[in-house]
């Protein structure tokens, strides 16, 4: 246990040590990250300032905009500086708090989208009793049992991950602290924590997407039922964007910590884990409003 309290810090071994590279890097992912915080802020402010979109659809989509720049903001500016200048080091506290923020904020977006399918499936399949069902109150309750059940889900995560006795090794094969890195630098068998941490996240992932699941499973039977093809494919058109988002999410979280923690999982889980911080969030704004009328008449109105 020693060790564990005399770890000073980490040194987070990022995308590349090329220069010529990181150069490239820099200006491409800080491009990224601008456009991630302009568009998810700028979708956060309409959906507050207009109120024609004051809906349980948009209420949602703005926690998940404020989800996507807060998980990025965690992860990427420490990154950036680590391409600009070349210091990798992050402090014991430091990667404590990144890892609990990191898991925090990701896990909470994946109950806010299964929240969403949940509001598709009322619209679609109850829309009598849509604004019942999905009153002001009832939506800021679901939205803040998502984030209280994030919160939950990365403090175990963190506790198991930090209990453990660190060795001298500090480099950590990632830009940022996550526990398959981690767990490599422990001085003790880590197969127990490394499979409860697997059970944990297993539960977590299993529970939002078995949730969406269902949920579109309700919303498909219906259509099937609906004998006019214009009213099918209007309901349907209402749930594209979600779904792109759902697999998007789902399909790379899932790659990124199920499965050993070998030396190609790590560097599968840093390619899936730049999806997760700057892809993804740079393109879940364009998904939801390229198509979306009501979005759009709210920007050309403002």
């Amino acid at each position: 246990m020693d060790n564990w309290t005399s770890i000073e810090g980490f040194i987070l071994l990022g995308i590349t040590d090329e220069p010529k590279l990181q150069i490239f890097l820099f200006a491409t992912f800080l491009m990224f990250y601008l456009c991630i915080l302009t568009e998810n802020l700028g979708i956060f402010l309409l959906i507050t300032v207009v109120q024609s979109l004051h809906k349980p659809m948009y209420f949602f989509l703005a926690n998940l905009s404020l989800l996507d720049i807060s998980c990025s903001t965690i992860t990427v500016p420490k990154m950036l500086s680590g391409l600009l200048t070349g210091d990798k080091r992050i402090s014991f506290s430091g990667c404590v708090a990144q890892l609990h923020f990191f898991h925090f904020l990701g896990s909470s977006q994946a109950f806010i989208l299964s929240a969403m399918s949940y509001d598709r499936y009322v619209a679609i399949c109850n829309p009598l009793r849509y604004h019942d069902l999905m009153r002001r109150t009832s939506c800021i309750v679901l939205a803040s049992s998502c984030w209280l059940l994030g919160f939950l889900y990365s403090s175990l995560q963190t506790i198991i991950t930090f209990r453990l006795p660190y060795c001298n090794r500090r480099q950590v094969t990632h830009f940022y602290c996550d526990v398959k890195p981690l767990m490599k630098l422990v001085c003790a068998n880590t197969e127990i924590s490394q499979l409860l941490s697997a059970f944990i996240f297993a539960i977590l992932a299993v529970s939002a997407f078995v949730l969406t699941i269902v949920s579109y499973a309700y919303i498909g039977s219906h259509l099937l039922n609906i004998r006019c093809s214009q009213e099918r494919r209007k309901a349907f058109f209402t749930c594209t964007s979600h779904i792109t988002v759902v697999i998007l999410y789902f399909g790379t979280v899932l790659s990124m910590y199920l499965g050993p923690t070998t030396k190609d999982s790590l560097e599968q889980t840093r390619i899936s884990a730049l999806l997760v911080t700057i892809i993804t969030p740079a393109l879940n704004p364009l998904i939801y409003t390229l198509r979306n009328k009501e979005v759009k008449k709210a920007i050309q109105r403002d």
